[in-house]
């Protein structure tokens, strides 16, 4: 697909509890929130930002998640949850989500049933990956943005990076570059 025509950018979990020195800050955050903020003026109004909570009372296999994080099991407007600048000023929807991936039926149609989603964000190895992944699966185009993502480390964002290119081409694997001379 070429062009913005139509394609939403969802700004995938820019929060404080993803910026080191929290226990689950990614090192590039910076870089990815940085080109996510460049992509911006390109999509007007067509802007989704998701946000990672922690459940209540977790369950299942998430017990022993939270068991191994407990710094996390704090209520969804704690500030650690908290969107970052310029993020947290943007007059766009906010989709917040107690999983990983954030692509259902509500994101669905937050993107206004969308067959063209960018993203950008954290952790590419893990809400990336999971919302990608998600979407391609209901027939959407992914194109993540490398540059404005950023994961546990460099070399677990690279690895998520190749899976997702395993994908094509329902997911493609772009820059921030790319994406701006396309609109």
């Amino acid at each position: 697909m070429s062009g913005l025509e139509g394609a939403w950018l969802v700004g995938v979990d820019l929060q404080r509890i993803f910026v080191p020195p929290s226990p689950w800050g990614a090192p590039a955050y910076a870089r990815a929130a940085a080109g996510v903020e460049r992509l911006l003026p390109a999509f007007g109004g067509r802007v989704v930002l998701t946000r990672f909570v922690a459940p209540a009372e977790p369950r299942g296999a998430w017990i022993p998640y939270y068991e191994q994080w407990p710094f996390a099991l704090v209520p969804p407007d704690d500030p650690l949850y908290d969107l970052t600048p310029p993020f947290a000023e943007l007059d766009a929807r906010v989709e917040t989500r107690e999983t990983f991936g954030k692509w259902d039926a509500r994101l669905a149609a937050a993107v206004e049933g969308s067959a063209e989603l960018v993203l950008g964000g954290v952790s590419t190895d893990c809400c990336v990956l999971s919302t990608a992944l998600a979407a391609a699966d209901a027939g959407v185009h992914v194109r993540v943005v490398a540059d404005a993502c950023a994961g546990v480390s460099d070399a677990d964002h690279e690895r998520a990076l190749a899976v997702m290119a395993l994908y094509a081409p329902l997911v493609e694997i772009t820059t921030v570059a790319a994406i701006l001379g396309a609109a």
